[in-house]
């Protein structure tokens, strides 16, 4: 039988070891596909607050989910120490490797540094003046650092030793920080939409578990590493590390629609800024997937884009299938929770359409309704070529669009 569209079993271990960091990447753009369509209806200082209340909204809860999927949760929980919270930076949309090149220094448990050789979002932003680059390095990382903090120790503090804007122009390391956990330290206060977003179903979601008797590594348990070798896992856990990154792109939009939501005059006004996002993060998550895996240009290189697209993804949240040369979808804890594949159907295909035509602009898709299911997608080739959707030409503004990965050696990180 066919496996269900979007399950990342159906690729080769060396394949799941190029899609897994690209997949981190992508989870990153999405606020380059959003937070353009925030500032032209409610302004830059709402922008700033909508990004702050959507990371703080999400990151502890999927580092706490990545941090038991590959057995490197506390002992205790709450009581983790900086090897965990680097180790949870490694692993998240939030900082995805080398695009946002953390280099980190362990000097014991509960002390430690880390600085950014190359800051990917700096490069998007700094183009676009001081006010912008202050709104991300102080405004939005304050508060979002500690709030990833937590997710391992409630006193975990990250602070600056330096910061853009960057003096002297062109300064290297772009930033420094330092990591404490005292226990003089007050306790972080998550933001209201936290406890929202702990209850949806990606939250709460289980995953298939890592097979231990895989070749290779099953889990993240021994030293911190310099650079993740994502090769060295096995298939099993890379399938897993696959469907929890795309878990936090679900929980990262559940926040993001949360804030929006408490800004929007109508449930029209979030429904159109939510789609507007989801065109331009649907290209361009579709760009880098196509090329780091050399889809053919066709009908069915289309039809496997989308089934790999973090938008049918993971199997278990979103219920899609390829079934005679369509994909099926079916109502899904996904639908439950307002996800992505909610906005999409008979009624509006373009994020869909935006998938299928970075392969070829004369690609379409073709929706109807299913007496069985929620829908039935269809890749058809038209004979007129389709121009790039706004919304992705937007998004590709970032310089992730096309940043290429360069392999590295994966040291471990002694305490010094």
């Amino acid at each position: 039988m066919t496996p269900p569209a979007g399950r990342y079993a159906e690729l080769t271990r060396a394949e799941l070891a190029v899609v897994v960091p690209e997949l981190l990447l992508i989870g990153h753009l999405i606020d380059r596909a959003g937070m353009a369509w925030c500032i032209s209806a409610f302004g830059r200082e709402e922008m700033v607050r909508i990004a702050i209340e959507e990371w703080a909204g999400a990151s502890p809860i999927y580092t706490r989910r990545m941090q038991r999927a590959l057995r490197f949760a506390p002992v205790t929980p709450g009581e983790g120490d900086v090897i965990t919270i680097f180790k949870g930076l490694q692993l998240d949309i939030g900082a995805p490797p080398q695009f946002m090149d953390f280099r980190f220094t362990v000097h014991d448990a509960r002390h430690g540094e880390f600085q950014l050789d190359h800051c990917g979002a700096l490069m998007d932003v700094e183009p676009m003046g001081e006010e912008y680059v202050v709104g991300m390095c102080h405004d939005i990382e304050d508060p979002t650092f500690d709030a990833t903090a937590i997710a391992s120790h409630p006193r975990a503090q990250v602070r600056p030793v330096h910061r853009p804007p960057r003096v002297p122009a062109g300064r290297r390391p772009h930033c420094a920080w330092t990591v404490v956990i005292d226990d003089s330290h007050p306790e972080a206060v998550p933001v209201p939409a936290l406890s929202t977003n702990a209850s949806s179903r990606a939250s709460t979601l289980d995953l298939a578990p890592i097979d231990p008797s895989d070749d290779g590594a099953a889990d993240y348990a021994g030293p911190l590493l310099s650079d993740l070798d994502f090769s060295a896992f096995s298939r099993s856990a890379l399938i897993r590390i696959a469907d929890e990154v795309c878990l936090q792109m679900a929980l990262l939009d559940n926040s993001f629609a949360l804030a929006v939501a408490a800004r929007a005059d109508s449930a029209d006004t979030v429904r159109t800024i939510r789609r507007r996002q989801l065109v331009g993060f649907a290209g361009i998550a579709a760009h880098r997937l196509a090329r780091a895996l050399g889809l053919p240009h066709t009908e069915a290189g289309a039809l496997r884009l989308l089934a790999l697209h973090p938008v049918l993804n993971p199997g278990a949240y979103v219920h899609a299938e390829i079934v005679d040369g369509a994909i099926v979808v079916r109502r899904s804890p996904a639908h439950a929770d307002g996800a992505w594949i909610s906005l999409c159907g008979p009624d509006w295909a373009a994020a869909l359409q935006a998938i299928v035509r970075v392969l070829d602009p004369r690609l379409d898709v073709e929706l109807e309704p299913s007496a069985d299911a929620a829908w039935r997608l269809r890749v058809v080739r038209r004979d007129v070529h389709t121009p790039e959707a706004q919304e992705v030409t937007v998004a590709k503004f970032s310089t992730g669009t096309d940043f290429a990965f360069e392999h590295r050696r994966s040291l471990p990180i002694t305490p010094v």
